[in-house]
Parts: structure tokens; sequence; C-alpha cells
């Protein structure tokens, strides 16, 4: 595309000293021919500026480098256009697929963020962070609280801006209101999908119960099989890595304790149960079906390709900044937690019986 016709005297005011300084609204608005109000329309996606008008305004966006001062516009608009963004800086699956989203979308509706990890203790960290983020004149507060305690020390602490919670399944406060992907559902789904294929022994190696994802995930476990006339069995918690679901897969091997199939809390803890069935003779899915959680990248390469429940981070990211943009602008939004979807691939099929599988073993 051939470049914007420059005024000559808006070349000569930005070839000189004060050329060197950051290029301005008004800067634009005069190479561009057009009012400060355009301009500014512009910026905001108003729909009253012509096509022509709108790329010419671009145009000259791009070409002299023109950013957008975030300050200066929330002083203008009595609105803030940052986000703060309250993490336990885990490097687990869920939490870090949910900071990425946020950060992605708190972007692209012009915003920026400012993340804050905190530790324990948190009775001590959250209030500091929070005060913080605050202090820096954020809007509003996301905080990813996977752990049980780091929400409690969430719900004790105060914040003069709107806090929202994603953690799954917990309750909102007069304080703090949460938001979060019905995980629950997804383990009914993953448990669900196993009983239609005519298993009634159906275990769960289960995630930390210091987690809300570890407990909503065994509630849900816990509730298909109830729903299906079927009590709950073996169900060992852990930690959501490979190498404990392996050695506990080990452990099982060696007690001659397999079930029918297995929930697993994460593809993490599956990815760990299929390698020791594999290493000691009992076949998935033929022996013992698998379903994981997560739909983590290269899960379809599993052997067998991993059937599991795919969490939407980007779906979860749109939401909870809807959720905080609506508290921060005092309106109403649906806060339905967003549901997950089963992604059915080779790791669990039709039941078969024990009889039938030791015959053919032999």
């Amino acid at each position: 595309m051939a470049g914007i016709a420059v005024p000559h005297e808006a070349n000569e005011r930005l070839a000189d000293g004060p050329l060197r300084r950051k290029p301005t609204i008004n800067d634009v608005a005069s190479m561009a021919g057009v009012s400060f109000g355009t301009v500014s329309r512009v910026l905001n996606n108003a729909p009253d500026v012509s096509a022509a008008t709108r790329q010419r305004v671009l145009q000259v966006i791009k070409e002299i480098g023109y950013r957008r001062n975030r300050a200066a516009t929330a002083l203008v608009t009595s609105r803030s256009t940052s986000i703060g963004i309250l993490s336990d800086g885990s490097p687990r699956f869920g939490p870090v697929g949910t900071l990425m989203a946020l950060e992605n979308v708190a972007r692209t509706k012009g915003y920026a963020t400012t993340v804050i990890s905190v530790e324990q203790p948190y009775e001590e960290s959250v209030q500091a962070a929070l005060d913080t983020l605050d202090d820096t004149g954020v809007g509003g507060i996301i905080v990813i609280a996977p752990v049980v305690d780091m929400a409690a020390a969430v719900w004790n602490a105060s914040c003069r801006v709107p806090v929202e919670m994603i953690a799954a399944g917990a309750s909102s406060t007069p304080n703090v209101f949460t938001y979060s992907e019905n995980q629950e559902l997804g383990a009914r789904l993953a448990t669900q999908h196993l009983i239609d294929l005519g298993h009634t022994d159906i275990a769960h190696f289960a995630g930390s119960m210091d987690w809300f994802d570890g407990r909503v995930r065994k509630r849900g476990w816990e509730a298909a099989l109830r729903d299906a006339g079927l009590e709950p069995g073996l169900c060992p918690e852990g930690d959501w890595s490979p190498r404990w679901a392996y050695e506990t897969a080990l452990q099982l091997v060696r007690e001659g304790k397999i079930p029918q199939a297995i929930f697993a809390a994460s593809d993490h803890t599956a990815l760990g149960l299929i390698r020791a069935f594999a290493e000691n003779g009992v076949r998935v899915p033929d022996d013992v079906s698998v379903v994981g959680f997560d739909d983590i990248e290269g899960s379809d390469y599993f052997l067998p390709p991993l059937t599991t429940v795919r969490q939407d981070f980007t779906a979860l990211a749109h939401m909870s900044m809807e959720v905080l943009l609506g508290a921060m602008e005092g309106r109403e939004v649906d806060r339905t937690p967003i549901a997950p979807t089963l992604v059915v691939r080779n790791s669990a099929v039709q039941a078969k019986s024990r009889s039938s599988k030791k015959a053919k073993k032999q």
C-alpha cells in the first residue's frame, strides 16, 4: 500500500527537535487532515467514521508509530485501562493456560495487565499483592486461585476495586465474586463416557485435594457413578504429576488390583499410569480404559491417543474479562460457567468381561 501523503509542514515539525518526542493524537489528526475527535473515534472503534477516513487515520498511526497514552485516557474518561492479575505462580497446565489466555484477551480488549505472583504464607502475600495492584491504578483484579488456602486469603483480604476469583466450584462472597469452567461437569462427562461403554469398575486417579480442581473433579466422578447406581471405588489422591501416577499404577499392578477403567484427573496423570501399565503388559485400552482431563498439547499423540476433557481457556478468559468489566462498569453479566467438552479418541473402549480378558492373554 502506498504511504500516506504527509503535509510538508507536519514533516518538518516531526523532523526537528520536537520531532524526537513521542507522537501525539494531535500529530495524527494534523497529518491525516482530520480533527482530534475523529482520531479519537477511530481509536475507540466508533461506527460514525467513513471507511476511507478510518483507513487514512490508521495508516498515519502506523507510519509515525503513535501509541495511545493509557494513563491520559484514564484521566480523561475516569476509567482505568489496566487490570491486575494475581497468580500463585503454579507451573501446572490449568493455571498457566488461564494466565496466558487472560493476558491475550485483555490486550485485545484494550487493557494492559500487571501480573503478580504470590506464595505462602498467603495471608501476608495476597493482601500485599492486592494493595500493590490497587496502588498502580488498575480498574479491577482477576485472581487465579487453584489452591484452597490462597482463595481463603483472598476472601479475607480487602481491596478498593472489584476482585474476581477464578476458582472451580468456589462460591462468591460480598467482596469477591467467582467464575470458572464447570469442571465438575467435565468429570461427569469423562465418567459417563466410561459408564456408557459398559464399565462398572471405574477408578479415579485424583488430583490434590488442596486444589479446587481436584475436589470438583472427584465430586463429578462420584456423582456420575451414583447417578448410574454404581458405588465409587478406588480413588488414590496425588499431586497431578506423571511420576506419582506411574508409581501408583505400578503398585496396582503388583497387587493385581487393576480396575476396568480409570478416569485420570489430568492428562499428565494419565500419561504416567499408561506408561506403568505398558511396561508391565497391561494394554490400554484392551485391558483397561483410560480417560484424562485437560486435552494438553500432544495428548492426541499419546499411545494410544487419549480420550480426554478439553478446557477452553480462551473462552474462559473472554468470559472472565466480561464478568470483571461488568463489575467495573456496574452492569449485570451472565456468570454461567463455561462448559468443557469431551474429546473421544482411542484410550477407552467397550467393556469386556474379566473372563474374556484372561482368555485373550492365554
